[in-house]
């Protein structure tokens, strides 16, 4: 058996992970929050920024962790298509469970299918990208380890999103999202703890992408991505903002229908007259 090491760099890849993990979770809660108060079209918008923004920080932190993960005597490399539909896949599914939650009608019910459904996704996002995984050897898995990361990711896709139902105050969305930003991490690393790797020794030239070709690039890009949209979300307004501005806006209007005020009887002064000589 290899030996694996899940933090090569030290705390670096664990701590940037996290602080992934954390800013997709406030993003995505914050514009669950904000669909919930919108309607129609602006309602799916939200929903659909909810979805790439918690897809994206999924897969972000998964993958900045793997910066750190090697397996002594082989190389890895990783397979391009399936590290992308991994991404894909985590986006598409997370989305299936935050418009269950975002159009559902029973709460509870809404809550437990949407949780459910975006757990499951995570976890997909998480072994899809380690089957992108190229390696001289055999990679095994933990069967007990691997349900209880399964289990971790619905628990904490279940409690996230109940977080987005009931918790508006953003101190109280900050603090949630610190949550799921553990429970994401600690998912991954249980997933982790579950990998088993017997090496082969090869000189054959292993097929994908290393580290810093491909994953690197797109980390820092997705990473951008997140950054960006949270100073868009954080700088427009709620829907009880505009509502409040639209109502400051209608009393400052002035209303015409104070022009003449005056009784039916009652006539100006006409101005006087300069006499004539």
């Amino acid at each position: 058996m290899g030996h694996l090491d899940h933090a090569t760099f030290g705390w670096l890849t664990p701590v940037l992970s996290y602080a992934m993990a954390c800013i997709g979770a406030a993003l995505g809660l914050r514009c669950t929050v904000r669909a919930l108060d919108a309607t129609g079209r602006s309602r799916r918008n939200w929903l659909l920024t909810a979805a790439s923004a918690i897809g994206t920080g999924i897969w972000t932190m998964h993958f900045v962790a793997m910066l750190g993960f090697g397996v002594t005597g082989t190389d890895i490399r990783y397979d391009v298509p399936l590290t992308i539909l991994s991404l894909v896949v985590a986006m598409a599914v997370v989305g299936v469970g935050v418009f269950a939650v975002g159009y559902g009608r029973d709460r509870v019910r809404s809550l437990l299918i949407g949780g459910l459904t975006t757990g499951i996704g995570v976890a997909s996002m998480h072994y899809m990208g380690m089957a992108a995984l190229r390696l001289h050897g055999r990679v095994t898995y933990d069967p007990v380890l691997v349900a209880l990361s399964v289990l971790i990711a619905v628990v904490a896709a279940t409690a996230a999103l109940w977080a987005a139902l009931n918790i508006h105050a953003p101190a109280a969305v900050a603090v949630a999202s610190l949550v799921m930003g553990a429970a994401v991490s600690s998912m991954h690393y249980t997933g982790m703890f579950a990998v088993g790797v017997e090496v082969v020794p090869s000189a054959e030239v292993l097929s994908g992408a290393t580290v810093m070709q491909f994953i690197f690039p797109l980390a820092v890009g997705l990473g951008s991505y997140l950054f960006i949209t949270s100073a868009f979300v954080a700088l427009s307004p709620t829907a009880r903002e505009r509502a409040a501005y639209a109502s400051a806006g209608r009393l400052t209007e002035p209303d015409e229908r104070a022009v003449d005020v005056a009784s039916p009887g009652f006539r100006t002064a006409e101005p006087a007259r300069t006499p004539t000589t």
